[in-house]
């Protein structure tokens, strides 16, 4: 009887594993859906797969107002960090050909560029990075889907492509890397009809030529520094303060750099209205908020730079319940990545409080995968993340602003040592550097652990880089002081800081 007893308790177990786990298995049709095939959702999609998960990304790109469309990759890909490298490289280009007369090339006067032919370039780059990506995910045995993925609940996507055909699929776990798109002002008139976006400039074929940038964002300053690097009349249409968010003090030395080197500014201005007039030129009327006088000027293209929105919107985040920011549409998330909804995740651009950075999206979709598959329970560090605005002038920065450290720590408590140094390069090309300049952060007491590093200057993101790596071990004022420098370089006057701001002495680089 006891032996009958451990056969039928035998068969149970063997019922168990033969029709349940396998059951649970199958129930899903991947481990793991990706909704964005930006730099994010494709690092998370590919590190899930390589450690045994089923995995399939989703990503659809709808055409922008003016009909600009681009492949897999994302915002970083084809309409950011990689042509907007590329054409303000072609803009330090023209720089450098001025500068080259100086050192004795006999190069003639008349010189010009032209937009096809660095745009071909620039375009046909972009998109073998596009044909790139698609080999990774199939040889990472990725499934890639070009459609509109929406949710339907918590383990079910609805997927539709450009012709309207419908499919879906069943998940697991579901992860948002939609990303963001430039916004218009709604209340201009003639903004969206006659406008185009960071969406479109990158994809033009011919020139914008005079243009109007009404931004002061990091996006507006780099579009306007390299389209007047490359001849263009250009000017910038400020509101209220340039490179909110960053430091006050390096956001005006960029700027006045941008304006020494033929930007040009209207400062406390807002855009009322554009017209198309006969000629084909865009009249553009706008207010001074200083005199409340209006005025108008015409140019051949506006491009809009006033912020980027979450694309949400589609993603039918209420019915299943993922929690966003009413005020910016973002998702709301935990440490780990995750939403009010348990197995949807969201990293990138549509996550409330992260940065707005290609390589913070791509570290947080890696560790998320590791910790979806099991593999770690690594978080990602948001803290301390460096980042570079490729302006004329480069600025780079890691840690705390002067005046966030001024707000967390008080204005007593921090020292801040600081530098206007000149760059060797500039001294036989006869270039100002009056913008450029140095300055680290520091706490006043005890060992003086550096809170912020900030640079302006030629291959800024090449200088912050090695520092920023300092920061994740308790960089202090006494490491970079021990540290022995590069000669020459620009980087090495980093390790010679000793003026503070708070002694009042010329902070001026006059020799080794």
């Amino acid at each position: 009887m006891a032996a009958f007893s451990r056969g039928r308790q035998r068969i149970k177990a063997f019922r168990t594993i033969i029709f349940t786990r396998p059951f649970t298995a199958r129930k899903f049709d991947y481990d793991l859906v990706v909704i964005g095939g930006g730099s994010g959702g494709l690092a998370c999609s590919k590190e899930a797969a390589q450690l045994g998960h089923r995995v399939a990304v989703l990503d659809y790109v709808e055409p922008s107002l003016k009909g600009t469309k681009w492949g897999l990759g994302g915002t970083c890909v084809n309409v950011g960090c990689i042509p907007k490298k590329l054409m303000h490289q072609a803009a330090l280009l023209g720089t450098a050909v001025k500068d080259a007369r100086k050192y004795g090339w006999q190069i003639p006067e008349s010189l010009s560029h032209d937009w096809p032919t660095m745009a071909e370039a620039v375009q046909n780059h972009v998109r073998s990075i596009n044909w790139g990506h698609r080999v990774q995910l199939q040889d990472k045995k990725v499934k890639y889907l070009n459609m509109n993925g929406s949710l339907v609940d918590k383990h079910t996507i609805r997927a539709v492509n450009a012709k309207g055909k419908e499919m879906t699929l069943t998940t697991k776990n579901i992860v948002l890397a939609t990303g963001g798109r430039p916004k218009y002002p709604t209340r201009v008139p003639g903004a969206m009809e006659f406008g185009i976006t960071s969406d479109d400039v990158f994809w033009l074929r011919e020139s914008p030529k005079k243009t109007l940038v009404v931004g002061a964002s990091y996006v507006a300053l780099e579009c306007a520094g390299f389209l007047a690097g490359l001849g263009l009349d250009t000017t910038v249409m400020v509101r209220s303060i340039a490179l909110r968010g960053f430091d006050q003090q390096m956001a005006g030395l960029v700027t006045d750099y941008m304006e020494a080197y033929g930007t040009k500014f209207s400062w406390r201005c807002a855009p009322k209205s554009v017209e198309k007039l006969p000629s084909g030129l865009l009249q553009v009327t706008w207010m001074d908020l200083k005199t409340k006088e209006e005025h108008k000027d015409s140019f051949n293209s506006v491009l809009w730079a006033v912020g980027r929105a979450p694309e949400t919107k589609t993603l039918n985040l209420e019915k299943v319940g993922v929690e966003i920011n009413k005020e910016t549409g973002k998702i709301i998330v935990a440490a780990d990545e995750a939403t009010s909804v348990p197995n949807i995740f969201a990293i990138g651009d549509i996550s409330e409080g992260r940065p707005e950075l290609t390589p913070t999206a791509i570290k947080a979709g890696k560790l998320l995968a590791r910790r979806l598959v099991g593999h770690s329970d690594e978080l990602m560090n948001y803290e301390n993340v460096a980042t570079t605005v490729f302006t004329p002038l480069e600025y780079s920065c890691v840690g705390l602003s002067e005046e966030e450290a001024e707000k967390r720590h008080g204005k007593d408590q921090i020292e801040v040592y600081h530098a206007f140094y000149k760059p060797l390069e500039f001294t036989v090309a006869e270039r100002d550097a009056t913008q450029c300049y140095i300055k680290v952060i520091c706490l006043r007491e005890g060992e003086q652990r550096v809170l912020g590093l900030h640079f302006t200057g030629p291959n800024a993101g090449e200088v912050t880089q090695g520092f920023s790596l300092s920061f994740q071990c308790g960089l202090t004022y006494g490491h970079l002081r021990n540290t022995v420098g590069i000669h020459p370089t620009c980087a090495e006057e980093l390790t010679k800081l000793n003026i503070t701001k708070r002694s009042g002495l010329d902070a001026t680089v006059t020799g080794c």
